[in-house]
Protein backbone atom coordinates (compact mmCIF):
# COMPACT_ATOMS: atom_id res chain seq x y z
CA UNK A 1 0.00 0.00 0.00
CA UNK A 2 1.31 3.27 -0.91
CA UNK A 3 1.68 6.32 1.70
CA UNK A 4 0.15 9.75 1.09
CA UNK A 5 0.49 12.54 3.49
CA UNK A 6 -2.38 14.37 3.99
CA UNK A 7 -1.29 18.50 4.59
CA UNK A 8 -0.22 21.25 2.37
CA UNK A 9 2.21 22.01 5.43
CA UNK A 10 5.77 22.44 3.66
CA UNK A 11 7.70 21.32 6.54
CA UNK A 12 5.63 18.55 7.31
CA UNK A 13 5.70 17.29 3.86
CA UNK A 14 9.84 17.87 4.05
CA UNK A 15 9.84 15.63 7.40
CA UNK A 16 7.78 12.65 6.15
CA UNK A 17 9.46 12.74 3.02
CA UNK A 18 13.14 12.77 4.77
CA UNK A 19 11.89 9.78 5.82
CA UNK A 20 11.76 8.29 2.82
CA UNK A 21 7.60 7.30 3.36
CA UNK A 22 6.14 9.74 0.48
CA UNK A 23 4.73 8.31 -2.26
CA UNK A 24 2.06 11.31 -2.68
CA UNK A 25 0.35 14.12 -1.55
CA UNK A 26 -3.38 15.34 -1.34
CA UNK A 27 -4.66 18.70 -0.35
CA UNK A 28 -7.37 20.64 -0.39
CA UNK A 29 -8.72 24.08 0.10
CA UNK A 30 -8.79 24.00 3.61
CA UNK A 31 -5.21 23.12 4.25
CA UNK A 32 -4.18 25.23 1.43
CA UNK A 33 -6.13 28.43 2.93
CA UNK A 34 -3.70 27.32 6.10
CA UNK A 35 -0.56 27.31 4.63
CA UNK A 36 -1.09 30.51 2.94
CA UNK A 37 -2.03 31.86 6.63
CA UNK A 38 1.19 30.56 7.80
CA UNK A 39 3.57 31.14 5.21
CA UNK A 40 1.97 34.26 3.08
CA UNK A 41 2.66 32.55 -0.14
CA UNK A 42 0.63 32.25 -2.92
CA UNK A 43 -1.23 28.82 -3.02
CA UNK A 44 0.43 28.04 -6.90
CA UNK A 45 3.90 28.51 -5.10
CA UNK A 46 3.09 26.18 -2.50
CA UNK A 47 1.97 23.56 -4.87
CA UNK A 48 4.98 23.85 -6.86
CA UNK A 49 7.53 23.98 -3.68
CA UNK A 50 4.91 20.71 -3.28
CA UNK A 51 5.74 18.80 -6.49
CA UNK A 52 9.50 19.86 -5.98
CA UNK A 53 9.52 17.77 -2.60
CA UNK A 54 7.73 14.75 -3.45
CA UNK A 55 7.63 12.70 -7.26
CA UNK A 56 4.19 11.12 -6.81
CA UNK A 57 1.01 12.48 -7.40
CA UNK A 58 0.15 15.91 -5.68
CA UNK A 59 -3.86 16.31 -5.34
CA UNK A 60 -4.77 19.76 -6.02
CA UNK A 61 -8.39 20.57 -5.82
CA UNK A 62 -10.77 22.78 -7.45
CA UNK A 63 -13.35 25.60 -6.15
CA UNK A 64 -15.39 25.25 -9.55
CA UNK A 65 -18.97 23.37 -9.07
CA UNK A 66 -19.71 23.57 -13.05
CA UNK A 67 -17.72 21.34 -15.71
CA UNK A 68 -16.68 23.95 -17.69
CA UNK A 69 -15.60 25.77 -14.60
CA UNK A 70 -13.79 22.77 -13.69
CA UNK A 71 -11.95 21.91 -16.54
CA UNK A 72 -10.56 24.92 -17.26
CA UNK A 73 -9.07 25.26 -13.40
CA UNK A 74 -7.85 22.00 -14.05
CA UNK A 75 -6.27 22.84 -17.05
CA UNK A 76 -4.76 25.68 -15.48
CA UNK A 77 -3.64 23.74 -12.02
CA UNK A 78 -1.89 21.13 -14.36
CA UNK A 79 0.51 23.55 -15.91
CA UNK A 80 2.15 23.92 -12.22
CA UNK A 81 4.00 20.73 -13.18
CA UNK A 82 3.50 17.35 -14.27
CA UNK A 83 2.51 15.34 -11.33
CA UNK A 84 -0.37 17.34 -10.38
CA UNK A 85 -3.29 15.69 -9.96
CA UNK A 86 -6.83 17.23 -10.02
CA UNK A 87 -9.24 16.61 -6.99
CA UNK A 88 -12.80 16.71 -8.33
CA UNK A 89 -15.28 16.63 -5.78
CA UNK A 90 -18.48 14.02 -6.66
CA UNK A 91 -21.37 15.66 -8.02
CA UNK A 92 -22.48 14.95 -11.99
CA UNK A 93 -20.86 18.22 -13.15
CA UNK A 94 -17.70 16.67 -11.49
CA UNK A 95 -18.25 13.50 -13.41
CA UNK A 96 -18.48 15.37 -16.50
CA UNK A 97 -15.31 17.77 -16.05
CA UNK A 98 -13.23 13.81 -14.78
CA UNK A 99 -14.21 12.61 -18.66
CA UNK A 100 -12.59 15.72 -20.25
CA UNK A 101 -9.87 15.69 -18.51
CA UNK A 102 -8.75 12.41 -18.40
CA UNK A 103 -9.87 12.28 -21.87
CA UNK A 104 -6.77 14.67 -21.74
CA UNK A 105 -4.28 12.89 -20.04
CA UNK A 106 -4.87 14.60 -17.01
CA UNK A 107 -4.90 12.32 -13.56
CA UNK A 108 -8.47 12.98 -11.57
CA UNK A 109 -9.12 12.15 -8.29
CA UNK A 110 -12.37 12.41 -6.96
CA UNK A 111 -13.23 13.09 -3.71
CA UNK A 112 -15.59 13.47 -1.14
CA UNK A 113 -17.00 9.63 -1.96
CA UNK A 114 -19.31 7.51 0.03
CA UNK A 115 -20.82 4.77 -1.66
CA UNK A 116 -19.85 1.80 -4.38
CA UNK A 117 -22.03 3.58 -6.67
CA UNK A 118 -20.17 6.69 -6.49
CA UNK A 119 -17.04 4.82 -7.11
CA UNK A 120 -17.84 3.15 -10.14
CA UNK A 121 -19.06 6.33 -11.74
CA UNK A 122 -16.01 8.14 -11.05
CA UNK A 123 -14.07 5.08 -12.37
CA UNK A 124 -16.39 4.80 -15.59
CA UNK A 125 -15.57 8.53 -16.11
CA UNK A 126 -12.17 7.77 -16.10
CA UNK A 127 -10.52 8.59 -12.96
CA UNK A 128 -7.42 7.89 -11.67
CA UNK A 129 -7.95 7.73 -8.04
CA UNK A 130 -11.29 7.76 -6.02
CA UNK A 131 -10.92 9.03 -1.95
CA UNK A 132 -14.02 7.07 0.28
CA UNK A 133 -14.28 9.47 3.46
CA UNK A 134 -13.96 6.82 6.48
CA UNK A 135 -13.77 9.38 8.87
CA UNK A 136 -16.75 11.29 7.77
CA UNK A 137 -18.65 7.70 7.49
CA UNK A 138 -17.39 6.77 11.00
CA UNK A 139 -19.24 9.98 12.17
CA UNK A 140 -22.38 9.57 10.92
CA UNK A 141 -22.63 5.75 12.70
CA UNK A 142 -21.13 4.06 10.13
CA UNK A 143 -18.45 1.82 9.51
CA UNK A 144 -16.38 3.35 6.80
CA UNK A 145 -13.80 0.85 6.18
CA UNK A 146 -16.87 -1.23 4.95
CA UNK A 147 -17.16 0.99 1.83
CA UNK A 148 -13.28 0.38 1.37
CA UNK A 149 -13.61 -3.34 1.38
CA UNK A 150 -16.30 -3.17 -1.04
CA UNK A 151 -15.42 -0.89 -3.39
CA UNK A 152 -11.66 -2.68 -3.76
CA UNK A 153 -13.71 -6.31 -4.10
CA UNK A 154 -15.64 -4.20 -7.25
CA UNK A 155 -12.83 -2.70 -8.67
CA UNK A 156 -11.45 -6.21 -8.34
CA UNK A 157 -13.91 -7.91 -9.46
CA UNK A 158 -13.91 -5.87 -13.26
CA UNK A 159 -10.41 -5.24 -13.50
CA UNK A 160 -10.72 -1.44 -12.92
CA UNK A 161 -7.25 0.45 -12.80
CA UNK A 162 -8.95 3.43 -10.39
CA UNK A 163 -6.72 3.70 -7.30
CA UNK A 164 -8.95 3.69 -4.18
CA UNK A 165 -7.33 6.03 -1.52
CA UNK A 166 -8.02 6.06 1.65
CA UNK A 167 -8.84 9.03 3.04
CA UNK A 168 -9.85 11.29 6.42
CA UNK A 169 -8.10 8.68 8.50
CA UNK A 170 -8.28 9.56 12.03
CA UNK A 171 -5.84 7.07 13.88
CA UNK A 172 -3.07 4.43 12.72
CA UNK A 173 -5.65 1.75 12.79
CA UNK A 174 -7.34 3.58 10.19
CA UNK A 175 -3.92 2.83 8.63
CA UNK A 176 -3.85 -1.32 9.32
CA UNK A 177 -7.46 -1.23 8.11
CA UNK A 178 -6.93 0.06 4.88
CA UNK A 179 -4.11 -2.09 4.41
CA UNK A 180 -6.01 -5.61 5.14
CA UNK A 181 -8.58 -4.30 3.22
CA UNK A 182 -6.36 -4.27 -0.05
CA UNK A 183 -6.67 -0.68 -0.68
CA UNK A 184 -4.01 1.24 -3.33
CA UNK A 185 -3.39 4.20 -0.42
CA UNK A 186 -3.79 5.86 2.85
CA UNK A 187 -3.42 9.50 2.69
CA UNK A 188 -2.43 10.03 6.35
CA UNK A 189 -1.98 13.05 8.74
CA UNK A 190 1.07 14.10 9.84
CA UNK A 191 0.06 13.46 13.30
CA UNK A 192 -0.79 10.14 12.16
CA UNK A 193 1.90 9.34 10.88
CA UNK A 194 3.83 10.69 13.79
CA UNK A 195 1.74 7.91 15.84
CA UNK A 196 2.61 5.19 13.78
CA UNK A 197 6.19 4.53 14.40
CA UNK A 198 5.21 4.28 18.43
CA UNK A 199 4.54 1.68 20.26
CA UNK A 200 4.68 1.29 24.52
CA UNK A 201 7.07 -2.20 24.64
CA UNK A 202 9.52 -0.77 21.79
CA UNK A 203 10.10 2.23 24.32
CA UNK A 204 10.41 -0.20 27.20
CA UNK A 205 12.97 -2.79 25.20
CA UNK A 206 15.31 0.47 24.23
CA UNK A 207 15.05 1.55 27.61
CA UNK A 208 15.69 -2.14 29.11
CA UNK A 209 18.65 -2.60 26.34
CA UNK A 210 20.17 0.52 27.39
CA UNK A 211 19.94 0.02 31.03
CA UNK A 212 22.13 -3.31 30.62
CA UNK A 213 24.92 -1.61 28.37
CA UNK A 214 24.89 0.78 30.96
CA UNK A 215 25.73 -1.90 33.70
CA UNK A 216 28.68 -3.32 31.61
CA UNK A 217 29.81 0.38 30.65
CA UNK A 218 30.24 2.39 33.83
Amino acid sequence: MKVFIDTANLDEIREASDLGLLDGVTTNPTLLSREVERTGMKPDKILKNICSMVDGPISAEVVSLKANGIVEEGKQLSKIAKNICIKIPMLKEGVKATKKLSNLGIMVNMTLVFSVNQALLAAKAGASFISPFIGRLDDIGHTGMDIVRDIVTVFENYDISTQVIVASIRHPLHVTEAALAGADISTIPFKVIDKMFKHPLTDIGIERFLADWKKVTN
